[in-house]
């Protein structure tokens, strides 16, 4: 396998299921026992962990909601919990996820090979993965496999912004091409005011490059048994979430 094709096959499924967690039904449950609703919950617990801070850096960490959005959530939010709380407690959320949903799984070799790639990234850069990669994870490996799959989408997530802004491109412009149908739902005004033009897909395109070139030397650690492992983990993961689903 090699390195693009391991990014092929990881990347997507690491975006998909490590966000599973966020609004999970027990994830929602905790954000209401903290005083919070679902979306504040989900702001001030994926940010806390970059501190006590203005929200105008929450946004920059986060890229493609309306700031004035992330302002609301953001400082409704602080009015109940502090965020390193919330975002220790969200980190919490995404182990008890995987606890729930993924036990009677072997994840050994999953968990070594996606820390293996955790403990290379390089956090240079990508504030928002920074803040969870300083954090320690849990033991076990169900709970362990939440939380790398939440580390390692804010790793892409992280390094898709910084690519993005790098190719000459608004993350507001981006969340558009990428996400047409979401556009509200970030904050933004979805009446057709936001112009997409041919060059914003190209430079996109370019982002979506250099988002590989950036992650790329993390997963280039892994060998032959390791790349084999997280996507086979990956797989394994993909159906048990699927049967607990349905």
């Amino acid at each position: 396998m090699t390195d693009e094709e391991l990014l092929a096959a990881a990347c997507p499924p690491i975006n998909r299921m490590g966000a599973a967690f966020m609004f999970a039904p027990p994830t929602v449950a905790l954000g209401k026992s903290l005083g919070l609703d679902v979306f504040q919950f989900y702001g001030i617990g994926r940010g806390g962990l970059l501190g006590d801070v203005d929200p105008a850096v929450v946004h920059a960490a986060f890229g493609y909601f309306n700031p004035e959005f992330v302002r609301s959530l953001w400082s409704a939010a602080r009015e109940h919990i502090t965020p390193r709380e919330a975002g220790l407690a969200y980190l919490d959320c995404a182990a008890e996820f995987g606890r729930a949903r993924l036990a009677g799984l072997d994840l050994d070799a999953f968990c070594a090979a996606a820390g293996a790639v955790n403990d290379a990234a390089d956090p240079v850069g990508l504030a928002l993965y920074a803040s969870v990669a300083a954090e320690p994870l849990v033991d076990d490996a169900p709970g362990r496999a939440g939380q790398l799959l939440h580390a390692l989408r804010e790793l892409r997530g992280s390094a898709h912004l910084a690519a993005i802004r790098a190719a000459g491109l608004s993350a507001k412009v981006a969340h558009c091409i990428k996400r047409p149908k979401e556009i509200a739902m970030f904050g933004w005004p979805d009446d057709g005011s936001i112009v997409i033009t041919d060059q914003d897909r190209e430079r996109l395109a370019d982002a979506e490059a250099m988002t590989d070139t950036i992650v790329g030397p993390a997963y280039a650690v892994l060998d032959q048994a390791g790349r084999t492992a997280l996507v086979d983990g990956l797989g394994a993961i993909k159906t048990a979430l699927a049967t607990a689903a349905s």
